[in-house]
């Protein structure tokens, strides 16, 4: 006997609604094997690094900490651009060696995929500051997150392969990997405060699933306490010690990223980008704009049309 169909539609949970505001793309930029002596640091891009040991082993260096052995199929991401050195040996390497071109054949070989997580909305920021600075995945044991052991599978068939497509197929892969990875931070325990713990709590992810997809409503404390099925006192103390501010200035802070996304990527007028974000006056919506991101309205829109007439002459 079948199944009768599952329909998803109506509300979203609380991390798809962020991550549907993210933009988050991922860029797979190299894919290859290096040997012999070799070091490799991605930092400072101010993107999230992300590498795969597809074959052999190598060794994370990150200051302050002992250096770490990766195997094949480990996974370690930088969600908040750490500086890192990926490298062939547990002795730290020269300067001289750290992206220098590797053409050493001699001694063992390591197959590496590195690239970028990249988030075009600022609303990700307090979710990247939840999560560890840096996050490995052990895939090597073939028991662990077979979920993300299958899409790392699925990656390195398409780079071998190089089918029609394969370029657009791997960065979405990379893009799956990262939501796998979020999920693993709350399950195993890492995350303890921050706005990922939060969605994945029951009662105030409620509230931020309002704020998320009704932000122009008129919230007030209470009502969001209400959505959460809590007091108006015990919300806005969990609340606080969870997402690390009070309610009011999240849904202050939600309205201005979206703000800020109609104000660079479209043609409405001010006015009109301040009634969708919730505010009843022009003026209002600006002075609450202004004290939220240091910046005004028309200063954002004149900096996002720069940019376009500068890629347009590029």
């Amino acid at each position: 006997m079948s199944e009768s169909p599952i329909y998803i539609e109506g509300s979203i949970d609380g991390l798809s609604a962020v991550l549907s505001r993210l933009e988050l793309t991922a860029e797979v930029y190299v894919s290859g094997d290096f040997c012999g002596h070799w070091a490799v640091d991605t930092s400072g891009s101010r993107r999230a690094p992300f590498h795969l040991i597809g074959k052999g082993d190598a060794w994370l260096h990150l200051d302050g900490e002992p250096q770490r052995r990766l195997s094949s199929g480990d996974l370690v991401i930088f969600p908040n651009d750490r500086k890192h050195i990926v490298a062939s040996s547990a002795e730290v390497p020269d300067e001289s060696l750290i992206n220098a071109d590797f053409s050493d054949n001699e001694g063992p070989v390591t197959h590496m995929v590195c690239g970028f997580f990249e988030f075009h909305n600022q609303a990700a920021w307090p979710l990247l500051d939840s999560l560890e600075s840096v996050i490995v995945l052990e895939l090597s044991d073939l028991g662990t997150l077979p979920q993300v052991r299958g899409l790392i599978d699925l990656m390195l068939t398409e780079l071998k392969h190089k089918p029609p497509g394969f370029y657009t197929s791997i960065n979405q892969i990379s893009v799956l990997v990262f939501i796998h990875a979020i999920r693993q931070q709350i399950e195993s325990g890492t995350v303890a405060d921050g706005l990922l713990m939060a969605l994945f709590d029951t009662r105030i992810s409620r509230a931020l699933s309002a704020i998320h997809q009704q932000f122009a409503q008129p919230w007030s404390l209470g009502e969001l306490a209400a959505e959460a099925q809590m007091g108006r006192s015990s919300f806005a103390r969990h609340f606080h010690d969870l997402v690390g501010m009070p309610a009011m200035q999240y849904l202050a802070y939600w309205r201005m990223q979206e703000a800020t996304r109609l104000l660079e990527s479209g043609n409405q007028s001010v006015w009109q980008i301040a009634e969708q974000c919730g505010y009843e006056s022009e003026p209002a919506f600006r002075k609450a704009y202004k004290k939220v991101t240091g910046n005004t309205p028309g200063a954002v829109r004149r900096e996002a049309r720069a940019v376009l007439r500068r890629k347009d002459i590029q």
